[in-house]
């Protein structure tokens, strides 16, 4: 199942978040101290890459309902 929101670090590829819930940058920033937890990169609100996939029918039937 693909969930709505993943951040990745640009350098280690750390998963900083995923969930269903849509979060502002901002916030993933302050659960980390604006640091990558696994490589210690300074992170930025700048977006190094932007990712859309297709939604499949049963995900998007679940947020429907």
């Amino acid at each position: 199942m693909i969930l709505p929101q993943r951040v990745d670090c640009d350098k280690c590829g750390a998963v900083l978040y995923e969930g269903e819930e849509l979060k502002s940058p901002e916030d993933i920033l302050q659960m980390y101290d604006g640091k990558c937890p696994k490589c210690g990169r300074n992170l930025s609100l700048t977006p190094k890459k932007i990712e859309v996939k297709a939604a499949s029918d049963s995900s998007i039937e679940k947020f429907v309902k």
